[in-house]
């Protein structure tokens, strides 16, 4: 099989190795068959489509939205490099399935409305699927409507009319949608469960996701509605994507 790749931008070791682990754990795939990049610890390699089977995204510290002027290098090299691998990806429909960062990413690439109006706190969402989402073939077996970590600053306000729309939540319209047939991008996290949330709400607890005072109420609300279908979805990409 020629292998996955995940792109990861995650500086902190802990969250970082536990994501990766995550993606391993739910998508069936070893350490062989997922080949990991941290784009925050260096440039990304030239990735030859015709060698891999798909790619994953995992989320991360960057929002499209910042102001350029408060933007890092690394968060400008990142941006750049993830626009030239779209450059690649949309055109040919290369399987694709970018969480939580990969609705910053391909929602740049396709000019979609991305703001903050829209954020939600670190908790579990009921998301549902659209008449579009509930047909298509990555959520299969799916229900209709499930429980989701979230946990962002931006998201998407409206789709351009190249992009499907195939799962929304009460505060936020647009948390997945589809580009062809292969491109996907979901905003709320299908690789997280309890421990790995709960994990992440302490590595980040100073990045402004919730206020200082906050950190009992965040822990609970990750624990407030359980969590089981959205890790199927990894799997599903697998099984239809390996070649």
């Amino acid at each position: 099989m020629k292998p996955f790749v995940l792109l990861a931008t995650r500086a902190e070791d802990v969250p970082a190795d536990e994501e990766y682990e995550l993606f391993l754990r739910y998508s069936g795939l070893t350490e062989v068959e997922l080949i990991r990049v941290r784009l925050e610890a260096a440039p990304m390699p030239r990735l030859d489509l015709d060698e891999l089977s798909g790619i994953f995204v995992g989320g991360g510290p960057f929002n499209a939205s910042d102001p350029p002027v408060l933007k890092s290098a690394v968060q400008r090299r990142v941006e750049a490099e993830f626009a030239a691998l779209l450059d690649q990806v949309v055109p040919r429909d290369f399987p694709f399935l970018g969480a939580c960062y990969g609705v910053g990413t391909v929602g740049t690439h396709l000019g979609a409305s991305i703001d903050r109006a829209h954020s939600e706190p670190i908790s579990v969402v009921p998301v549902t699927l659209t008449e579009s989402g509930a047909a298509d073939p990555l959520l299969d077996g799916m229900p209709l409507r499930f429980g989701a970590f979230v946990g962002h600053k931006e998201a998407i306000s409206s789709l351009p009319t190249s992009a499907v729309l195939l799962a929304s939540s009460p505060g936020c319209p647009v948390q997945m949608f589809r580009v062809g047939q292969n491109v996907y991008a979901t905003q709320f996290h299908p690789e997280l469960d309890v421990a790995a949330i709960t994990t992440r709400i302490h590595a980040y607890a100073d990045h402004g996701y919730f206020a200082s005072d906050e950190l009992d109420l965040t822990l609970a609300a990750v624990r407030s509605a359980p969590v089981s279908h959205p890790s199927r979805i990894l799997r599903t990409f697998v099984e239809r994507y390996a070649r």
